[in-house]
């Protein structure tokens, strides 16, 4: 039996299909999204519409930008000769809200993981190599303490090392299975200043 009319169904169906949104967020939200002012929801609509439309890759990092180079890597004060390798956008927020790190960074949007079929040709590691042609001197690998995050730091190690340039990896204090997104600053911090060479 259907409690709503089809258009709030269908509301709820589609906030239900976000990823972290069960059925009864999806309710909360949509009933939200009813009381708010009709000038509100234009926005929020406009905003998420705009978003699609304008948000591509960073053609240096691969971060999501509503520009040509992002922010980080527009600045010049950055060390353009250190790039942490992270596997998302997210990644890349949590270790920004440090406030520690001074280098670049580069997006994978993923990791190898034979299990899911998703290979080294799946991931950004094209972009990666093209990068170290320049003036690189360490990459620092800060992918998660996953099977697939570990996976994805060795080949990369085994990638880079015959380049002659130092390839570190976040040290422990991320705890095994965990995603950097969840992780307090404090301890991205210690992990990032505990990095070890591969």
């Amino acid at each position: 039996m259907d409690y709503y009319s089809s258009q709030i169904s269908r509301l709820i169906e589609q906030l239900s299909a976000l990823p972290g949104i069960g059925s009864k967020s999806a309710q909360r939200l949509a009933f939200h999204i009813l009381h708010m002012p009709e000038e509100d929801v234009k926005k929020l609509a406009e905003s998420m519409t705009e978003a699609k439309k304008n948000i591509h890759y960073c053609k240096e990092c691969l971060t999501l930008t509503d520009e040509e180079l992002c922010p980080i890597c527009r600045n010049m004060q950055r060390d353009h000769r250190t790039i942490m390798v992270v596997e998302d956008t997210r990644d890349l927020a949590a270790y920004e809200k440090t406030g520690k790190y001074e280098g670049v960074y580069h997006v994978l949007h993923g990791a190898i993981s034979p299990m899911l079929g998703i290979g080294p040709n799946d991931i950004r590691l094209k972009e990666l190599i093209h990068r170290l042609e320049g003036d690189v001197e360490e990459v620092i690998i800060a992918t998660n303490s996953s099977l697939e995050g570990e996976t994805t730091a060795m080949y990369i190690s085994k990638l880079i090392k015959p380049t002659g340039i130092r390839v570190t990896r976040i040290a422990s204090g991320v705890p095994v299975g965990g995603d950097l997104e969840y992780i307090d600053e404090v301890t991205l911090l210690r992990a990032l200043e505990g990095r070890v060479e591969l």
